[in-house]
């Protein structure tokens, strides 16, 4: 990531996040602000960090890996989300890996100054409280959603989830396929069976393959395929 150095913007985006009343004026000061660009991990799973992030700007992706190697979507997020809190009160390694599906901005501040500055401040521990209870929440969905639901409602919701808004806007841009292992790993299935529900879905006219890449053809059938669930 790159620092921004004029940090003339973190006004801006405190006011519009509502994030005034969370910080005191000693820790305002302490913020920075960072560019990522798409691609780039925040975080990786079992890292110490030292910093709590606060998404701000574009989109990233959660992900927990096993001892194999493999991988699992844990969900996707957008503005405003906060990376970084479980860590910093259970003073943990980080948890999940955390990557940029778009390029975007942080908000971050020193786990020393929040310990100093904001332990004891109300405004800032409700705030944690209401992060780490949908955090729960969101995760026990996704939980459900690879265990219960079938791959085809998976992978819907997996493409769903991969805008870069999460409204549709990237849906006719290309999706590479050489990576179809991992993506078949992060929605929990076999490379096989994915190719299934890939060719099901190129045959009902929702999606179709050009190149090596993945297109979105029907973008309305395509989110009925979710059944309203998606990695959100």
């Amino acid at each position: 990531m790159k620092k921004i150095n004029d940090s003339s913007a973190i006004p801006g985006y405190l006011d519009q996040f509502q994030l005034n009343r969370v910080f005191s004026e000693e820790t305002k000061r302490k913020l920075s602000l960072y560019q990522f660009e798409k691609g780039e991990v925040l975080c990786s799973r079992g890292e110490d960090i030292q910093h709590m992030y606060f998404l701000v700007k574009g989109k990233m992706k959660i992900f927990t890996t096993s001892p194999e190697g493999k991988s699992l979507i844990v969900r996707f997020k957008t503005p405003l989300a906060v990376f970084g809190d479980v860590e910093y009160i259970k003073e943990m390694h980080v948890l999940h890996t955390v990557e940029a599906v778009s390029e975007g901005r942080v908000v971050c501040v020193h786990f020393d100054d929040l310990r100093s500055m904001e332990t004891k401040r109300a405004e800032f521990l409700h705030f944690l409280l209401e992060i780490i209870t949908q955090k729960f929440f969101t995760e026990s969905h996704a939980t459900s959603l690879n265990r219960l639901h079938p791959v085809e409602t998976r992978l819907a919701s997996y493409l769903l989830s991969l805008s870069s808004e999460g409204d549709g806007s990237m849906f006719h841009k290309e999706m590479g396929t050489s990576n179809l292992t991992e993506v078949a790993d992060l929605i929990g299935t076999s490379y096989r069976h994915l190719n299934r529900v890939i060719q099901k879905l190129c045959e009902e006219g929702i999606i179709k393959r050009k190149q090596g890449a993945l297109y979105i053809v029907d973008l309305s059938k395509l989110r009925q395929r979710t059944d309203g669930n998606i990695y959100e």
